[in-house]
């Protein structure tokens, strides 16, 4: 029978080593990585540090008994994806874990989906820690960013486009049919369920974005609920041409009803959305043919002038979308409000 794993073997065991080789990549940036007290980071001259946090807790953000490998990617890929968004180059990430048992083979899984999409982003483990409790994740990640072109969510002007990368919806659509919410053919299951479990953070395209987008943030409870965010911080209005909002093939050949639900505020889409001027056209559908596909969605109509911000919708043949189903459209995620 194997040993009883305790807090440190478990930390040198499953996480330690897999984070040396990285460090030693970032030697510039990252002077001391896991084993001491703290972390120690070396940040250049012209760069900002952009740092955030998420948690992810058993049968709130994922299923109790899911995939110990999807989780340990989805862990940093949410993490990952935020400093997409402000345009930030992964240098390490901490992670605070609990855990109902010290169970190995549970723990070798998590850390090969989590150390694969480290290796993947050079983005090493610096820190962290580890108790007994409900199994709960919760990484923080460190980036740079040239401080005079962080892409903040406050930066979209009147006149700016409106682009989101990739598609949106599948992840909704794979949860739903998981729930029994609507039914689903098996083989269209297996396509989505990737965008559920693995999503890919956008970080080549944030770095792109740098000069390019006016403001920036990551689909994760979303789209319309997230682009309020935007709106907000930016002081502007929007109109979004919901028909238009990008779709794998499966999500595609859904309902209307179920399509405009899934990309309007499915969430865990981990895209990016952002703004852009319109003399920026030429740049972005150069970055959809070379990165990956982006495609613009609306456009910023008004100032707000502090008011509430205000998102119209219009459909495929630019006609205004009823009241009522404005309001389902834009119904986002909320942890304390969501059963």
């Amino acid at each position: 029978m194997e040993a009883k794993l305790g807090e440190f073997d478990l930390i040198w065991r499953f996480f330690k080593a897999g984070s040396e080789s990285m460090a030693q990549t970032q030697v510039n940036k990252v002077l001391l990585g896991i084993g001491d007290d703290c972390a120690l980071l070396q940040p250049e001259a012209t760069q900002s540090l952009a740092v955030t946090s998420d948690m992810l807790v058993e049968g709130r953000h994922f299923f109790a008994n899911a995939n110990p490998e999807w989780l340990g990617h989805k862990a940093l890929a949410v993490n990952l994806s935020d400093l997409a968004a402000m345009g930030a180059k992964p240098v390490g990430f901490t992670l605070a874990l609990a855990l109902p048992n010290a169970n190995a083979d549970w723990l070798t899984q998590f850390s090969q989906g989590l150390f694969r999409l480290a290796q993947q982003w050079q983005c090493p483990l610096i820190g962290g820690d580890t108790t007994q409790g409900p199994l709960t994740i919760c990484i923080t990640a460190l980036g740079h960013v040239p401080s005079s072109t962080a892409i903040k969510r406050s930066g979209a002007k009147v006149g700016d486009d409106i682009w989101v990368s990739g598609t949106l919806g599948d992840a909704r659509l794979a949860l739903g049919a998981l729930r029994k919410e609507w039914p689903l053919e098996h083989s269209s299951l297996e396509t989505v369920l990737p965008r559920m479990h693995e999503p890919e953070p956008r970080i080549a395209l944030g770095m792109q974005l740098r000069g390019i987008a006016s403001s920036a943030l990551d689909v994760s409870d979303g789209l319309l609920g997230d682009l309020r965010h935007i709106l907000k911080a930016s002081q502007v209005n929007a109109e979004v041409l919901i028909d238009q909002l990008p779709t794998s093939r499966t999500l595609s050949e859904q309902s209307e009803s179920l399509r405009r639900q899934c990309t309007a505020n499915g969430g865990d889409d981990y895209e990016l959305c952002f703004t852009a001027p319109k003399n920026k056209r030429a740049e972005i559908e150069s970055l959809s043919t070379t990165l990956l596909p982006l495609t613009r969605i609306g456009s910023i109509s008004s100032a707000s002038n502090g008011t509430e911000p205000l998102l119209i919708l219009r459909d495929a043949n630019g006609n205004l979308l009823t009241a009522a189903e404005s309001m389902r459209l834009m119904k986002s995620f909320d942890h304390f409000k969501s059963s």
